[in-house]
């Protein structure tokens, strides 16, 4: 009998990144399993990439957020989260995160102050509004998705002057194609 192994461990060796992250990705998940707290303690430092993607979560808590506050990257995409807890400011050396296919109505403005942050996915959420003068204050960001979002006319008015990185938008009206 063999050790027990992580979901998609094998990605992550393939990778030769096995040490780095951690991918629990459709694991029909409702919540961040509390044993893996226990299980990673001594390496939490050592991991730059979660994915979660394709679950059934509804929130995170700051726990998590602290616990793996050396993350580079976080896929959360295809849960059913409407917002993150304020500790993702923790996540200093966060560079993307991927809360595409949630239920976000407003955009998570605590992702504006993280200073690593590159890349941000939101697309096929419900997110009317945006930050966009804080966005463009962020010096290392390069590519906000927001496709698929009901924007205001503002923001798709305002925000092509202001920016320095890539917004992608859908047409006004446009609907995500179906799954």
């Amino acid at each position: 009998m063999g050790r027990r192994r992580w979901p998609r461990e094998r990605d992550c060796a393939a990778q030769g990144a096995r040490r780095h992250c951690r991918h629990l990705a459709e694991c029909k998940l409702v919540s961040f399993p509390i044993g893996i707290y226990k299980v990673l303690r001594n390496v939490t430092d050592q991991i730059h990439l979660i994915t979660l993607a394709n679950n059934e979560l509804k929130s995170l808590t700051s726990k998590f957020m602290t616990t793996f506050c050396q993350l580079q990257e976080l896929r959360l995409e295809g849960n059913f989260l409407h917002r993150l807890p304020n500790e993702v400011s923790t996540l200093q050396h966060l560079k993307a995160i991927d809360l595409s296919r949630n239920q976000f109505q407003d955009f998570p403005e605590q992702l504006t102050s993280l200073p690593a942050l590159e890349t941000i996915n939101l697309e096929e959420n419900e997110i009317v509004d945006v930050p966009v003068e804080k966005l463009a204050t962020m010096p290392t960001l390069r590519s906000v998705n927001l496709r698929f979002n009901p924007l205001n006319a503002e923001v798709r008015v305002i925000a092509p002057p202001l920016i320095k990185f890539e917004m992608l938008m859908s047409p006004e009206g446009a609907r995500a194609p179906p799954p």
